[in-house]
């Protein structure tokens, strides 16, 4: 399991620091994540097809002993096509990932690997031989955590039942889409907290694609924002908080300016008025489907 206490709530995802960003300023954005006390990135080895991972080694080889890094496996770098990726379910695909995910990064051994099913949506579908039994993937997960190539298990993209299934295993880690705005995987963050599971939702804020919520722009949130002396995205960053102990928050950012404002949503405490109010603004409506692009954090 994660170590609750021992993680730094707001941790930093490094999906957007691909090839579109200089390797330069990629570097500069992780080394001030870790300056200004992130200890945990979420990455994989399909982002930009093993890109990110190779900045996060040249930024900050050798790791420090207390940085989590946090991957994923259950897709893989595809050319062509709207998205880049294509699904990679099967336990050979995933033991892949986790060996390019070694490489890449330079290490003996992943602190945690999260099994990215294709169960919800929003992105990619498994069809075919991509459809595979939850049993077997955890056991091959299993054996990688046995072998000492990952050091703990978590999964993403899954419903509560997949998650409840999941158990035996050992899960340290749930990642679903969840927002102030989309509360839809609720009764997931609850058996989450009732077992010690890390919490880590992505598009924490909503996102900038059709059908997708964007919480900076709620007017609820908005004003709350303006009355604490905030930004409205800090407002639903520090929601996310405040709303459950055992949430960890990875957002993105490609901007030195937004990561230190992201990393300061930490440290603000919402008034109890205020968080009534922002409870009241959330929807419980099922998360849309097959909505494009794949993107996890």
């Amino acid at each position: 399991m994660i170590d609750l206490s021992r993680v730094a709530r707001v941790g930093f995802g490094a999906m957007q620091l691909d090839d579109s960003v200089s390797t330069d300023d990629a570097v500069a954005v992780l080394r001030c994540a870790v300056e200004l006390g992130v200890n945990h990135i979420d990455t994989a080895s399909f982002y930009a097809d093993g890109e990110v991972n190779r900045r996060i080694r040249r930024a900050l080889a050798p790791y420090r002993d207390d940085l989590v890094i946090v991957s994923k496996v259950g897709a893989a770098h595809a050319e062509g096509g709207p998205v880049p990726l294509r699904a990679a379910q099967k336990p050979a695909e995933l033991r892949a990932g986790v060996e390019a995910d070694l490489e890449q990064l330079g290490l003996d051994r992943i602190p945690m690997v999260n099994l990215r099913r294709l169960d919800l949506g929003p992105g990619l579908a498994a069809e075919g031989d991509q459809i595979v039994g939850l049993d077997d993937q955890l056991a091959e997960m299993i054996a990688l955590r046995d072998e000492g190539k990952i050091g703990a298990i978590g999964i993403s993209a899954v419903p509560v039942d997949v998650v409840r299934s999941a158990l035996p295993a050992g899960i340290a880690c749930v990642q679903n889409a969840y927002s102030l705005l989309d509360r839809s995987q609720e009764v997931t963050l609850e058996l989450c907290r009732a077992e010690a599971i890390a919490w880590v939702p992505y598009f924490p804020l909503g996102s900038a694609f059709p059908g997708f919520p964007n919480v900076a722009d709620d007017s609820v949130v908005q004003a709350v924002a303006g009355e604490i002396g905030a930004t409205p995205a800090q407002v639903g960053l520090a929601w996310l908080l405040a709303h459950s102990p055992n949430t960890l928050l990875i957002p993105g950012t490609r901007s030195l300016a937004h990561l230190e404002q992201n990393v300061a949503a930490g440290d603000i405490t919402l008034p109890a008025d205020a968080v009534a109010r922002l409870d009241a603004v959330g929807s419980r409506e099922p998360w849309r489907h097959g909505l494009e692009p794949f993107v996890n954090d």
